[in-house]
């Protein structure tokens, strides 16, 4: 019996001992909210269908398609609608600002736009 009561002894702690996250029990792990993948159903075409067939009808797709540099359905995919416009309307804007800085350097503007002209030769003139 002498064995016993030592044994018990020896297990038991002090509370003061222990760290505060030891004396909270471990309950059950929460689960991890998981993304739900929307699902479309079953894809009618497969990734690697050809735009230039899908959109056979279509000639500003298409030429967009030729722009972005894809062929099929899978290499379209891995662009965001934001991206694609993004894309197609950079050189639209690096255009019309070029047209802004020779309009600009000639003292003139398009409409509604002499302050940028103004600014514009300030700079120069510096």
């Amino acid at each position: 019996m002498a064995k016993a009561t030592s044994k018990t002894a020896k297990r038991s702690r002090p509370a003061a001992k222990r760290s505060p996250k030891a004396a909270k029990k471990p309950g059950r792990a929460k689960p991890r909210a998981r993304k739900k993948r929307i699902s479309l159903g079953r894809p009618l075409v497969t990734a690697e269908e050809m735009l230039f067939m899908l959109f056979k009808d279509d000639y500003p797709a298409r030429e967009a398609f030729r722009f972005l540099n894809v062929q099929t359905v899978g290499e379209l995919e891995r662009y965001s609608p934001d991206e694609i416009v993004k894309r197609l309307a950079k050189p639209v804007f690096d255009t019309v600002d070029r047209i802004r800085v020779l309009l600009a350097a000639k003292n003139r503007s398009l409409a509604g736009d002499e302050e940028f002209a103004l600014e514009h030769r300030a700079k120069e003139e510096k």
